[in-house]
Parts: C-alpha cells; sequence; structure tokens
C-alpha cells in the first residue's frame, strides 16, 4: 500500500494494516509518537483498531529531549 508518510511518498509492507502494524517496525519502534492521519490527530490506545488505506497522508511526530 502506497502512502503518505511525513510527507514522503512511502510502500508499506502487506503486513502494515494499522498504526500499531507501522510503528513496531524499525526505525519507530520503541519510540514515543504522535501519530496524524489525513488531518486529525490519533489517540494512542486507537492505534490497534485505527486501520490504513492506499493514499493515506500520515504524520509521525516524535518527541526529543534537549535542555
Amino acid at each position: 500500500m502506497q502512502v503518505q508518510l511525513n510527507g514522503k511518498t512511502t510502500l508499506l509492507s502487506e503486513h502494515c494494516i494499522t498504526i500499531a502494524d507501522v510503528l513496531a517496525e524499525s526505525p519507530w519502534s520503541g519510540r514515543r509518537i504522535l501519530v496524524e492521519i489525513n488531518g486529525e490527530v490519533v489517540p494512542r490506545e486507537a492505534y490497534g483498531r485505527t486501520s490504513l488505506s492506499e493514499g493515506d497522508q500520515i504524520e509521525f511526530v516524535h518527541f526529543v529531549g534537549g535542555g
């Protein structure tokens, strides 16, 4: 399936059907991420049940510490 991920056209593997599936992939695994699909923020508890569709615009925002 082809989507826009952080502004880049990306081809997801066939087993990536939910946000949780994509986040399990490197380089996203283990990071604290805010997810937005087609302009809507997705609550963390909905990642496993939020299905992705061809052409979705997905934004992953990860948090970086600093000081």
